[in-house]
């Protein structure tokens, strides 16, 4: 067991975000995954939304279906009829048979009923540029259904799909996310120019210094993705104000005992 020597107070529930849910013990990215997170105690859910042929908002991480689902092909191939008829959840365990894919309304539900607070991550959708605004105006019209703004944080690997939405709609907060290979020395100038307030920077090749530079810009920092409560300390005691992880509730119960 590792001794959790935190930087100050702060809840861990605040501290450990639900990555795709948890995504460690229900397949990725479904309600079932989601629910189970909030359930846990967790205060944060992150998941991804892409969009359809017809509009529909998917959630979905791969721009395949392939890894997560019983099908083949592009997942923005999908119309609304056939999120019911895909299987999101017998790939992870035969109990999760006949799981559907999600859509953003379902979530935003979800969201609504918990009283949780949800990180939305853009895909950048490869049907194109007509389809990435309409990503984003699809986004921003589901997200009206939840009244607290300050409870959804908008994230991107895109900087273009984040300055369009936060050009659309300055009151969600944005974050930028980096993997090791495109955080370079632009990260600032990037993060100013879509209106961020977050970096999301992946945990390999992190520092604490980078740490603290990133604080020093006066950017909150939430690292990608964190599966070991040793590191999960470290990265605390640097700073950072929260770890996406595949395993929060595992992870929020041992810090409580």
């Amino acid at each position: 067991m590792v001794d959790l020597i935190w930087a100050d107070s702060a809840d861990p529930a605040d501290f450990f975000w639900a990555h795709r849910g948890l995504s460690g013990s229900y397949p990725e990215n479904t309600i079932p995954s989601l629910s189970a997170a909030y359930e846990s105690g967790a205060k944060w859910i992150e998941t991804d939304v892409d969009i359809c042929d017809d509009g529909t908002l998917l959630i979905c991480h791969d721009s395949t279906l392939d890894r997560t689902t019983n099908v083949s092909g592009r997942a923005v191939d999908l119309v609304a009829e056939d999120l019911a008829h895909v299987d999101a959840g017998g790939w992870f365990s035969p109990k999760f048979v006949g799981t559907p894919l999600p859509s953003l309304d379902e979530v935003v539900a979800l969201v609504n009923e918990t009283g949780g607070n949800l990180n939305l991550e853009l895909k950048p959708t490869e049907a194109g540029a007509r389809a990435a605004h309409s990503l984003v105006s699809g986004v921003l019209d589901e997200l009206e259904a939840i009244e607290d703004p300050s409870r959804v944080l908008i994230s991107s690997f895109s900087p273009l799909l984040l300055a369009t939405l936060h050009q659309a709609a300055p009151q969600y907060p944005i974050a930028c996310l980096f993997e090791q290979a495109t955080l370079g020395p632009d990260w600032l100038t990037v993060c100013e120019l879509v209106g961020a307030s977050a970096i999301h920077p992946e945990l390999a090749g992190l520092t604490r210094e980078m740490v603290q530079e990133f604080k020093a810009a006066g950017l909150q920092v939430h690292v990608w993705t964190v599966n070991d409560l040793a590191t999960a300390n470290k990265l605390r005691n640097w700073g950072v104000d929260a770890v996406f992880t595949d395993f929060a509730d595992r992870f929020i119960a041992a810090w409580a005992n």
